[in-house]
């Protein structure tokens, strides 16, 4: 490592592979277009385009999809000497059905184990972790052992410095779904910084209610808690204020792939110092550019496509205008 990274990401990645054909099922689908794919990633790549130095934590397959996706790391900006190559698993793929504006089911092809559910705790690059200006962990990354651990080594390599927790919340994933609250609570012991829809807050909190979830988060320990709600915009919240920032409304063509593009932007923010609502508005934007086109890693949107829709006149709309990202259309892939 020649330099410290901005951003360390853990999670998934894998292969998207996303129909050309929207309002049909997989069954009728006729082609497929094919993408780098996960969650952390995906943010990882939102990050780099934004000029940050970026590298992911994860796992592949000894396979040629394995070989894809480093190669698509590099080519995106975001190092891959931290990914480990797990042998005798498969590099996960994942397919979706596209039903604009709002239904986009999902189809992971994990099983029996996926090479980002295996990390060991010995193989992880502590000094790169410490050294990081901050830390991006997911929460389906503590659904399953080995890698559970290593998430908890890792946040114990950085010895107070920024943890940004995104809630990520894949029930499928897990072998026994009433360990998470608990394991979310001990995460979010490490965050400076929690991000999740209401569903995912409603795991991490008990509340559905976003005000009282983001108020539960905080006394988690957390310094900024963000709840996204959809077509209600995003609510930021803080000791000292509290923001809720409308949507972008957005045609959406796929919105797999906006709540990494929000986050991506986030981390952006955040260590840029700028003010939370500014920072929001651009992650906002940052989703409903990606909500608006195919594929998700390649689809990430540079600062002056964020800047110039972020000008445009109905970046402003009222919350709950059209389609918007607050994030609303998103299922992180």
């Amino acid at each position: 490592m020649s330099a410290a990274y901005d951003v360390i990401t853990v999670g998934r990645v894998g292969v998207d592979l996303y129909p050309e054909q929207s309002g049909v099922g997989l069954a009728d689908v006729r082609s497929f277009a094919k993408s780098l794919g996960g969650t952390a990633s995906n943010v990882a790549v939102a990050g780099a385009r934004l000029g940050l130095r970026t590298a992911l934590l994860s796992g592949v397959g000894d396979d040629p999809f394995g070989g894809y996706v480093r190669g698509a790391l590099r080519d995106f900006g975001v190092d891959d000497a931290l990914v480990t190559t797990v042998p005798g698993v498969q590099t996960p793929v994942v397919f979706c059905e596209l039903f604009p504006p709002d239904d986009f089911p999902i189809y992971f092809y994990r099983r029996p184990v996926a090479p980002d559910q295996c990390l060991t705790p010995d193989r992880l690059d502590r000094a790169a972790v410490r050294a990081a200006r901050a830390l991006w962990i997911t929460g389906s990354a503590l659904a399953v052992e080995p890698t559970r651990s290593t998430v908890f080594a890792a946040l114990e390599a950085r010895e107070g410095g920024e943890v940004w927790f995104d809630l990520d919340w894949r029930p499928g994933f897990w072998a026994d779904a009433a360990e998470a609250p608990d394991l979310y609570a001990r995460a979010l012991s490490y965050a400076s910084v929690a991000v999740g829809n209401i569903a995912e807050a409603e795991v991490a909190t008990g509340s559905r209610d976003p005000e009282t979830a983001a108020g539960l988060l905080l006394r988690h320990g957390v310094r900024t808690a963000i709840v996204k709600q959809g077509p209600a915009g995003v609510l930021g919240r803080t000791a000292r204020e509290q923001h809720v920032v409308p949507p972008v409304p957005v045609k959406a063509v796929n919105g797999l792939g906006a709540g990494d593009a929000f986050g991506g932007a986030l981390c952006a923010g955040l260590l840029s110092g700028a003010p939370l609502p500014d920072t929001l508005r651009a992650a906002n934007a940052a989703g409903a550019l990606v909500a608006a086109r195919l594929a998700c890693a390649d689809a990430m949107p540079t600062r002056a496509e964020i800047d110039a829709m972020l000008a445009a006149p109905n970046a402003t709309a009222a919350a709950g205008a059209g389609t918007g990202t607050g994030t609303g259309v998103e299922e992180e892939a």
